[in-house]
């Protein structure tokens, strides 16, 4: 028998139906019981009793599955056990990211490498956001997650991805025809932004500020939802990365509207303290983290 008929059998005996025992493997039905029947045929008895929707287990089959349980939990256990002669102890990283909006992606990478290495504790500074290389060489954070560099050998940078920043405005705004927006367009526009400082926030810093245009009125609403709604209502425009946008666009109320001619592009970049020895764990997570947000 085969390590994937030992976690068919425990799956059907501890999820109590077929179709239980489907959604937890992912197979379908058809695969499911051509991998049982092969699970039989080896052991040469049946190892189920079919009852409607459901599969009690035979003699054989309990045994099976006490054998399953046996053999499944040594082998996690192994599998843990050489988790940690390679990729490192328990530990923890800590992290923080100048800019709101990444945090819609980033609980999700780490859930996943979390799955991978369960003995490595990720936490998400929030209360670091708007300063994270001073907090990195505070010694608050161990990985900044930002698009604004400063020139400091103390801190390392290295290249995550880029995105564009839109403006998203109401179908009834009169930007929504516009195939961009020039800074001086927003002279008399009410700039809805997630926080402040004013400082921190990219169209601000990388194209009003250099044009010294400041909007007839700013209004930091932290949370997106409500911005939306409030743009939809055609009460403010706001910024946000086109990737984060696509969701909003999809019934047409909410417009993007690429901001300058060429758009504004920005570079994101993982931080880090240059002189400090990292754990090894620290760099497969940096690795898993490029690799994830390649793949979306």
């Amino acid at each position: 028998m085969e390590i994937r008929h030992l976690k068919l059998i425990k799956a059907i005996v501890e999820e109590g139906s077929i179709t239980k025992a489907i959604d937890k493997l992912h197979l379908t039905q058809s695969a499911l019981s051509h991998q049982l029947k092969e699970a039989e045929y080896q052991l040469g008895t049946k190892l189920f009793l079919r009852t409607n929707k459901k599969l009690i287990p035979t003699k054989a089959g309990e045994k099976v599955y006490g054998i399953a349980n046996e053999i499944l939990d040594k082998l996690s256990e192994t599998e843990l056990q050489i988790k940690e002669m390679v990729f490192g102890e328990f530990g923890e990283i800590r992290i923080s990211t100048e800019c709101f909006s990444s945090y819609h992606w980033l609980p999700s990478v780490i859930k996943q490498f979390h799955d991978l290495y369960p003995n490595i504790e990720l936490k998400i500074v929030t209360e670091a956001t708007h300063y994270p290389l001073q907090k990195l060489l505070d010694n608050v954070i161990d990985i900044g997650i930002v698009s604004d560099q400063i020139k400091d050998g103390r801190i390392k940078y290295i290249e995550l991805f880029q995105d564009e920043v839109m403006m998203a405005v109401s179908e009834n705004h009169p930007w929504a025809n516009k195939k961009y927006v020039t800074p001086e367009d927003f002279a008399n526009e009410h700039l809805i932004i997630h926080s402040l400082p004013l400082e921190t926030v990219t169209v601000h810093q990388m194209f009003l500020a250099p044009a010294k245009i400041t909007p007839k009125k700013i209004t930091p609403l932290p949370l997106t939802e409500a911005s939306i709604e409030m743009v939809k209502a055609d009460m403010g425009v706001m910024s946000m990365a086109k990737w984060a946008l696509q969701p909003y666009l999809k019934n047409g109320a909410v417009k993007a509207i690429k901001i300058g001619k060429n758009g504004l592009k920005r570079k994101h970049f993982i931080a880090i303290r240059a002189e400090k020895e990292y754990p090894e764990y620290f760099s497969h997570f940096i690795g898993f983290l490029q690799n994830e947000i390649n793949l979306q």
